[in-house]
């Protein structure tokens, strides 16, 4: 939350109409279904999304207030899933209204759960590489290829593809952008088992899959502009913790008020606010008292603090307008906070750092993140391509050489792809 100074008046009456209505609202005997209803219905689950589509067309800014007042009232937020925070606001922006009808309602009311199907084993950092294809068939598209690091993808009920469906033209230019179902035997999900002791991550083997071509999202061959709009809401999403959408995670049905209970849980153990909890760890281990220890323990607040600073600027997309290039320095300041906070973590620690185990200090959280820390250099497009973007799109630089520019996709070397068809 902003500094009390900070905070304009739109901010305050954000806040405060959404205190009000979820005091007077909240019902912790009511399913998770249906206070997710309730919420969707109301415009204050989703209120920087358009009035017309579960919103109440509000600021980023305003959006921000309304997520304090779900923590300050202890009530269960909304569903915040990728579908939710990415799939929607892309279709906000690209998808037909027929498209919008279909299928915002149950993201709204987190009945579905969606998956981001981009990286594959040859594109990573090269996501315009990806190789995975669609070809038409009637008014379908038949579905092959590889995927990984599909982050939910055992928990999806459908998932946001990019594919390639023109081969004859330059990599950027021959891709399509889909939402295919995924409960279909074309398509095999496979965990991922990762050294922080977690599987949240899939590969996805698509064999015959087939997708109507009413799922397309934008013109054949338009994929790319779709894909980046995903790429930059990934890189600049914020949510109040909250319990899994979509009838696979088995939630719908439960009781709001034991859900709301684990929602400020996970909110208590969360991924979240790296110096507080290194700072806590310094204390118990006496180490707060040492000059060397206080000036990297300083230094990892400061930055922690200036990072949440520039993530609320970086919510400017979530408006209703296409994100900016801020969301690649959002993400190259998270990427450095996580490092800073492991180095810092792991060296207050010493050698119980060593021990995965909840009885070390600090719950075994610095070591988990520690762990996970690769990870954030990685996800949403790496520190180098956010590193680009901010090159050339803040400060004018001219863009590196592409050799591949003008060159069709089939005539290129790219990952498992040694030669022409």
């Amino acid at each position: 939350m902003p500094p009390a100074e900070e905070r304009s008046d739109a901010y305050e009456a954000a806040r405060t109409g959404a205190l009000e209505w979820l005091t007077a609202s909240w019902n912790p005997q009511l399913t998770v279904r249906d206070w997710w209803s309730r919420l969707a219905d109301s415009g204050w689950g989703f209120p920087t999304w358009p009035e017309a589509w579960f919103g109440k067309g509000m600021s980023a800014a305003e959006g921000a207030a309304v997520r304090t007042a779900y923590v300050a009232s202890g009530v269960l937020p909304p569903p915040t899933g990728l579908g939710q925070l990415l799939g929607a606001p892309m279709l906000l922006l690209h998808g037909s209204e027929e498209q919008k009808t279909r299928f915002l309602p149950a993201l709204a009311r987190g009945e579905e759960s969606w998956c981001q199907f981009f990286s594959e084993p040859g594109a990573g950092s090269d996501l315009a590489g990806v190789q995975t294809r669609a070809v038409p068939d009637g008014d379908e598209w038949v579905v092959d290829g590889q995927k990984v690091w599909t982050s939910g993808a055992q928990w999806a009920d459908r998932g946001m593809l990019l594919a390639r469906t023109n081969r004859d033209v330059p990599k950027h230019h021959g891709l399509s952008f889909f939402i295919v179902d995924v409960g279909q035997p074309g398509i095999e999900v496979r965990p991922l088992h990762q050294m922080n002791g977690a599987h949240g991550f899939n590969e996805v083997f698509f064999t015959g899959a087939r997708v109507t071509d009413d799922r397309r999202i934008g013109a054949a061959g338009g994929g790319w502009s779709v894909a980046v709009t995903v790429l930059m809401y990934e890189r600049t999403m914020a949510s109040v913790a909250s319990v899994m959408p979509g009838r696979k995670a088995g939630q719908l049905d439960e009781l709001a008020g034991p859900a709301a209970e684990r929602a400020a849980s996970a909110r208590t153990l969360g991924r979240t606010g790296v110096s507080e909890l290194v700072i806590d760890a310094a204390g118990t281990l006496g180490r707060t008292s040492d000059p060397v220890y206080r000036q990297r323990l300083a230094a990892l607040w400061a930055l922690d603090t200036t990072n949440g600073y520039l993530a609320r600027g970086g919510q400017s997309g979530r408006d209703g307008k296409r994100p900016s290039a801020q969301g690649s320095l959002t993400k190259l300041s998270r990427s450095q906070l996580t490092r800073a906070g492991r180095d810092a973590g792991m060296a207050v620690l010493g050698a119980e750092g060593l021990l995965d185990s909840p009885n070390t200090t600090g719950g075994g959280e610095i070591q988990y993140r520690a762990l996970s820390s690769p990870g954030a250099s990685i996800a949403g497009g790496t520190d180098e391509i956010q590193r680009g973007i901010v090159a050339e799109r803040v400060l004018g630089l001219p863009k590196e050489p592409r050799a591949d520019r003008d060159v069709p996709f089939k005539d290129l070397t790219i990952g498992t792809q040694r030669s022409a068809d």
